[in-house]
């Protein structure tokens, strides 16, 4: 099976622009086939419908009120209004598509054409927190995080049992999200609710991605909450997340961390199938590429294949304006090739550069970047003509030429694939700005001591090398600064 591409929609904001473009209204029942074609050409197998949840008005207020979201907003989109901001798609009001997008038959009809088209469906599912107009706010505080007085970041409310200070939701390295309430994750009622919404949810889609996963690890929560003592006669033991993936999980639907903070084995441990590897991305963007070959090296195979790798999301900063070109294409073909999940961004294949809070339900129109497009085009056309991406993916470790060349081989990520014996592919990239030369040993070669003829897949017309299997010998690779090759290794 070919390993999950994943494409990453912003639902509100390109369903406006769809409706604007087309000048009539445009929801998740009614989105037009070319839409559905284009998805299926570029070789997604997974759609990400971000921000599809209803959210409320308490939630969009606290937002609105902050004292920084004007001039945030102003940066963004300088004309926008109040109307704009539609709310934070993490301050869940309800597990509902409200009516403006399609409401749920109009879900229903947009899942049921991307399995037309042989694509899923992934929805988001929140287990840390909910927005301030979620019912059980006042219905059921005892769900949530609660202090007697007035305690570090909370908020007083109104419920059926009276006044209580309610803790919002947060990571214990930022400010909270104060259009947020935070869930008390040890107590046993707590989780039988969120249980029942995640089944909720995964009865509508083939896959959630569980924003902020890691926070509901028992002893990261523990941490964070420790001066809040919880009711002992309503806490529970055991991981929340072995629970919920057990009872929810059938075949071939797909749990997506995002994850930090290097706990991915630990989800992944716990049944996740894929975690985010954010670290990909940030020795990317900080030109640190022997730090970055180390990591790949080092995750081991396993985690590797797990892992989730992207150059930017609804969170991060546009990459179109983070690298120059020839760095964006580098790092594009290493996420594209290396084993695991791969996530793209809308926005991202036409060179993008403004990054949009997601709490705006419109967003400033971005010329198309030709060379950008081009190049992400190119890449999702050839890829699958090649064994990358098919069978099993190993990043090796390239070997230093002579000692006299430096550390140039540091700078190449090259990733083995296979799926028959004999013949392989390698997926060959110089992430840095010089050029680099290095010698490969195939594990196949090795192991079978044949000699191979590798020609570049990625460049037409290309010479055959022979790659011959005398111990100490292998390939000898060169690539320019940021030069990238698939290397097609037949046997003599």
């Amino acid at each position: 099976m070919p390993r999950p591409l994943l494409y990453e929609i912003n639902t509100r904001c390109w369903l406006r622009e769809l409706s604007d473009c087309r000048a009539t209204a445009i929801h998740l029942g009614n989105v037009p086939e070319t839409e559905f074609v284009f998805w299926k050409r570029m070789g997604f197998t997974h759609l990400w419908l971000m921000g599809v949840w209803t959210t409320g008005p308490q939630s969009r207020k606290r937002f609105l009120q902050s004292p920084d979201t004007a001039q945030r907003l102003n940066r963004v989109l300088p004309n926008w209004r109040e109307e704009d901001v539609a709310g934070s798609p993490y301050a869940i009001a309800e597990y509902r598509v409200p009516d403006r997008l399609g409401g749920e038959q109009g879900l229903r009809q947009f899942r049921e054409r991307l399995h037309q088209h042989g694509i899923g469906l992934l929805l988001d599912f929140v287990p840390n927190h909910v927005g301030l107009d979620h019912p059980w706010v006042i219905q059921r505080p005892e769900l949530f995080v609660t202090a007697p007085q007035m305690s570090g970041e909370m908020f007083l409310q109104k419920t059926i049992h009276g006044p209580r200070w309610i803790a919002h939701g947060k990571d214990p390295f930022f400010p909270a999200w104060i259009d947020t309430a935070q869930f008390d994750l040890r107590r046993a009622d707590t989780r039988t609710a969120l249980l029942d919404d995640l089944r909720s949810v995964a009865a509508r889609c083939d896959g959630v991605r569980c924003d902020m996963a890691m926070l509901a690890l028992n002893d990261v929560f523990t941490r964070m909450w420790e001066n809040f003592p919880a009711d002992k006669a309503a806490s529970v033991g055991g991981e929340f997340w072995a629970e919920a993936i057990a009872r929810v999980k059938r075949p071939g639907f797909l749990f997506v961390a995002e994850a930090y903070w290097d706990l991915e084995p630990s989800l992944q441990s716990l049944g996740f199938d894929y975690t985010y590897n954010k670290r990909v991305t940030d020795f990317v963007v900080e030109r640190r590429w022997p730090q970055l070959q180390e990591h790949l090296l080092g995750l081991g195979d396993e985690v590797l294949r797990r892992s989730v790798h992207f150059l930017e999301n609804h969170d991060e900063p546009r990459i179109a304006g983070r690298l120059s070109p020839a760095e964006h294409r580098a790092a594009a073909f290493l996420t594209l090739t290396l084993p695991g999940m791969c996530l793209l961004h809308e926005g991202q294949l036409s060179g993008a550069q403004t990054h949009v809070p997601v709490q705006l339900g419109r967003r400033p129109s971005e010329p198309v970047n030709q060379e950008v497009q081009a190049l992400y085009v190119r890449l999702l056309e050839i890829l699958p003509r090649t064994v990358v991406g098919r069978g099993h993916g190993q990043v090796l470790r390239p070997l230093g030429v002579s000692a006299a060349e430096g550390d140039s081989a540091k700078n190449i990520i090259v990733v083995h694939w296979s799926e028959k014996e004999a013949s392989f592919d390698l997926a060959a990239v110089n992430i840095g700005s010089t050029p680099a030369r290095c010698r490969i040993l195939p594990p196949q070669v090795e192991l079978e001591s044949r000699r191979c003829l590798a020609s570049d897949f990625m460049v037409e017309s290309s010479q055959s090398s022979v790659l011959d299997s005398t111990p100490g010998q292998g390939l000898l690779l060169e690539l320019p600064p940021h030069g990238e090759a698939v290397l097609q290794c037949r046997p003599v």
